[in-house]
């Protein structure tokens, strides 16, 4: 396969210029201008970019025990219709995986899709926060870092033992961050759009109270921390401050957190309920500054898939959680690069070589070189379309109906098109 003339952007060597990029079976051959190849299935990049296949490190696919929101199949037609090659599942299915046999399930299910599916294993069983997994056994079947997302740890003795056995292990933690004591209804921010509903929300100091707890034991253990989804100005300056102590603190923003305010749940009702729920503007605006000045390193989607009878329900009743796999590079675009707050090269870095590296995978994904596996997300940044329908086997977004700027025109995975 050889890409024609094509601007190519890899931020893990710095090369950004027009090139030719050569494929031999699942391997990158050449990348210089005017290759020359006969025989070879040819793809005009003519004002196409490539990223290295994208990166997305926090994953809902529901397999096991929830196949009726997602699968691992459909999952994967999802990622990589938005440009993924690879994701790190969370653990929270049902089984959850805080044993070798979900996760090397997870794994093997993964290997029959077309793109690279990894999972985390859990922190602790059963997700209740009560007794740590045996980590290393986990690590031994393949997980490639540890969470209970969605569930915060609460024991804060549990939690430093945790992050002494993960640092042990060189292994990273993602955490959710949102203290249970101080929400009434989560899914929803408290303050003025709350109480228009009729309900109490889920306050900021939810997060706020966790992010600063959970930091201190991070750099006292010197465990590498990536707290997820973060939602709240005084989250990002936490991090912000963290990051100047340690370099193993690590945080992830949402596309929806950096485009969409809790106004939108009035707009788009259940399907703009999620945790952490959708803040203020100013929030919005400091979550787009941390990813400006590098605070927040990695974007992450925290796709999650709900069915239609799931998200009609009342305000209150339904689940948290919107799609994000087959929007993220679309809303990358047309929020933070068509708005001057990142370069195409820094959104690149922190779809790819960022989420790589907070889980050692760099020396094998998101660099575009030669000799490197042939995994590339190829798309017009300036091309406009309307979100209509989705691969995935759920439709729950606020999305739906938006125009955004920036289309995947093709992914390639292992040196084959995807999508």
């Amino acid at each position: 396969m050889l890409i024609k003339n094509t601007r190519l952007i890899n931020p893990a060597t710095g090369f950004d210029d027009i090139t030719d990029i050569l494929i031999d079976g699942d391997t990158i051959k050449e990348i210089s201008k005017n290759i020359k190849c006969n025989e070879t299935e040819i793809i005009d990049g003519t004002g196409l970019t490539v990223f290295p296949g994208l990166v997305d490190e926090h994953v809902h696919f529901r397999d096991p025990g929830f196949t009726h929101k997602e699968d691992i199949y459909t999952g994967a037609k999802a990622a990589a219709a938005g440009g993924f090659t690879t994701i790190i599942l969370m653990g929270n299915t049902k089984p959850c995986t805080d044993n070798e046999e979900t996760i090397k399930y997870v794994i093997n299910k993964g290997k029959e899709t077309d793109i690279n599916i990894h999972t985390v294993g859990t922190i602790t069983k059963d997700l209740k926060g009560k007794e740590l997994t045996d980590m290393e056994a986990l690590k031994n079947a393949g997980a490639a870092g540890f969470s209970d997302d969605g569930i915060p740890i609460m024991d804060e003795e549990l939690l430093r033992k945790a992050f002494t056995v993960a640092k042990s292990l060189d292994m990273p933690v993602s955490l959710h961050e949102e203290d249970p004591s101080f929400i009434t209804n989560n899914g929803v921010n408290a303050g003025s759009v709350a109480e228009k509903l009729g309900i109490k929300g889920s306050p900021r100091e939810a997060e706020i109270s966790l992010i600063k707890r959970d930091v201190e034991i991070a750099l006292e253990t010197g465990v590498s921390l990536n707290v997820q989804h973060i939602s709240t100005k005084e989250g990002v300056e936490i991090i912000r401050q963290a990051r100047k102590r340690g370099l193993n603190i690590h945080a992830e923003a949402t596309p929806h957190h950096f485009t969409l305010t809790d106004e939108a749940v009035l707009k788009h009702g259940t399907l703009a309920k999620m945790n952490p729920p959708l803040r203020k503007e100013e929030d919005r605006l400091a979550i787009i500054e941390g990813l400006k000045d590098g605070t927040i390193e990695i974007i992450a989607t925290d796709h999650a898939p709900h069915s239609k009878d799931e998200k009609n329900k009342p305000i209150t009743e339904a689940p948290s959680g919107i799609l994000g796999l087959e929007t993220s590079l679309a809303l990358g675009i047309t929020e933070l690069v068509k708005k001057g707050y990142l370069t195409l090269n820094e959104l690149a870095d922190k779809m790819t070589v960022s989420p790589a590296k907070l889980y050692h995978m760099e020396d094998k994904i998101a660099s575009v070189e030669v000799g490197r596996k042939a995994d590339l997300c190829i798309f017009d940044e300036n091309e406009k379309w309307v979100v209509t329908e989705y691969k995935s086997k759920s439709e729950n977004s606020p999305f739906i109906g938006m125009e955004l700027t920036g289309k995947v025109k093709y992914t390639i995975c292992n040196g084959k098109v995807i999508s």
